[in-house]
């Protein structure tokens, strides 16, 4: 049996063309054809499904010129072949400037096959770096957008430091009326859902904190499967496949549930009159053939998570985009865009990768591939932490460019008994040290400052000169964006931001007292 070909003949004899179809049948082709001799049937026949033109060079109605002009114009990649009987060199030599692929004289047809062969090849290399590129380019797109998503986290969690910190001090203050109370607690309220935003935003740009450790796939999907249904309509049936053993990866529990969580209710959404929601997971091998199609992907062991629903489906012009943070399809108010760009992050940031398939009126797959871990491990216990905190009357360098949280933080510390020196840049941060080491018990940083200088090398070098010095960091970022110098555990001599008053009160007595 030939090899597919699809093909479109601009030719005025019929003769001829059946000459042509002969001699890529010997050369090992099936041709589906059709043949055409005017400017308006060529413009109507062309599409992304022909594999290939053939033109005769000089026809009554219509010329290989103009074919090749409107083919250039149009959004096709086609290979064009020219097949003349008449045609010399130095036009041959003109017509391939102009676009054509090659040419072939009528008299030396048994060069066709080689020459569709070879049209053909180089047509499958064109499509597959313009694919490589397409994806490139998202993936930059996607990198800046985590960027200035992660930026704009980082900031807005300092915000938020101040507003739940201010809003926990009033609402600890004895004789404020009910109506004063209940304002308070909105306010908290609001900050605690904005908290959320910004943990989806870190998440999206890889800068959301992660406490990984091996578990079990399978394990994490049938936790989910109570919730799941809770989520799901009656008329969405859940459908689970296990594989027939443990799948280990090396993840961050709360994130893959989260994972699952946001494309159960894209599959749910996308099953307006009902539908099924299968999830299953596998195991899967990946080898250097499939990476040259996939670019994200690695070569290696790899446990696969599966989702799929037997919905609307993506349309294509929208497939390209459901990774983009804020892009939506759902009406105003019902959707805010960052459930599959949480899902993206969260994928990339545990070393893996994601894939959709997608067809109209048939459903949507979304294939997460995640490294597979070797063997499990004794999780670790979880530190108490206790009810009551007392203060002290150590000294603490607190350096931090917000004024604002600032202002917060050392009011908070004071209030516990300590003393405060602030530095707002790295420069004050060393001339307060120099002046005030030797009474300087602990240094509470930001990691990211303003003065030449971050917050962890800063740490080093006070800590090289003091080394009974105790150190805390904090970040609108996630514990992972700290050099690996300092052992850090979040709530101990790690704040992530926005932390409470009592949040912070409890790491600074607790390093202290380490």
């Amino acid at each position: 049996m030939g090899i597919p070909l699809n093909v479109l003949i601009v030719e005025d004899s019929a003769d001829d063309a059946e000459l042509l179809l002969a001699e890529l049948q010997e050369a090992g082709f099936a041709p589906a054809w059709k043949r055409i001799e005017t400017e308006a049937a060529y413009h109507a026949s062309l599409s992304d499904r022909i594999d290939l033109i053939f033109s005769d060079f000089s026809l009554p109605q219509f010329s290989t010129v103009r074919a090749l002009e409107m083919l250039q114009k149009s959004s096709f990649d086609i290979p064009f072949v020219v097949v003349s009987g008449t045609m010399g060199e130095e036009r041959a030599v003109d017509i391939l400037k102009a676009g054509a692929t090659d040419y072939v004289l009528k008299k030396h047809l048994a060069r066709l096959g080689p020459v569709v062969r070879r049209a053909l090849r180089e047509s499958a290399e064109r499509a597959e770096r313009k694919k490589l590129q397409e994806q490139f380019l998202q993936a930059q797109k996607m990198e800046s957008i985590g960027q200035l998503a992660g930026g704009v986290a980082h900031d807005f969690n300092n915000i938020l430091t101040v507003i739940q910190g201010h809003a926990s001090v009033l609402r600890l203050k004895a004789g404020l009326p009910d109506e004063v109370k209940g304002a308070i607690n909105q306010i908290l309220l609001a900050s605690e859902r904005a908290t959320t935003l910004t943990r989806q935003l870190l998440t999206f740009s890889r800068k959301q904190a992660t406490q990984t450790r091996v578990l079990d796939l399978n394990e994490v999907v049938a936790n989910m499967t109570k919730m799941l249904k809770h989520i799901l309509r009656a008329d969405v049936a859940l459908n689970v496949n296990y594989g027939s053993q443990s799948f280990l990866v090396r993840a961050d529990a709360g994130m893959m549930e989260q994972v699952l969580m946001n494309l159960a209710i894209n599959a749910r959404d996308a099953m307006p009159s009902g539908g099924k929601l299968i999830i299953s997971t596998s195991d899967e091998c990946i080898g250097p053939e499939y990476v040259q199609l996939n670019p994200q992907g690695a070569v290696g062991d790899f446990v696969c998570l599966a989702v799929t629903d037997t919905g609307e489906g993506i349309p294509p012009e929208n497939l390209a985009r459901i990774f983009e943070p804020f892009f939506t399809t759902k009406p105003v108010g019902q959707g805010t865009g960052l459930g599959l760009a949480t899902v993206y992050g969260i994928v990339r940031q545990h070393n893996g990768w994601l894939t959709v398939y997608s067809e109209l009126g048939k459903g949507t797959v979304f294939r997460i591939y995640l490294p597979a871990a070797k063997e499990r491990e004794d999780k670790k216990m979880e530190r108490a932490v206790p009810q009551e905190i007392r203060g002290g009357n150590e000294t603490i360098l607190l350096i931090e460019d917000e004024a604002p949280l600032r202002a917060l933080d050392r009011s908070i510390l004071e209030g516990y008994g300590y003393e405060v020196i602030e530095a707002d840049s790295a420069g004050s941060a060393l001339e307060q040290w120099r002046e005030h080491q030797n009474r300087i018990s602990l240094v509470l940083t930001d990691i990211v400052i303003p003065g030449g200088a971050a917050g962890p090398d800063l740490a080093k070098k006070f800590h090289a000169e003091k080394p009974t010095l105790r150190v805390i960091f904090s970040s609108g970022y996630s514990v992972d964006v700290v050099e690996k110098d300092f052992e850090l555990l979040e709530g101990v001599n790690f704040l992530q931001k926005p932390y409470s008053p009592h949040k912070l009160a409890q790491a600074v007595r607790d390093v202290l007292e380490q």
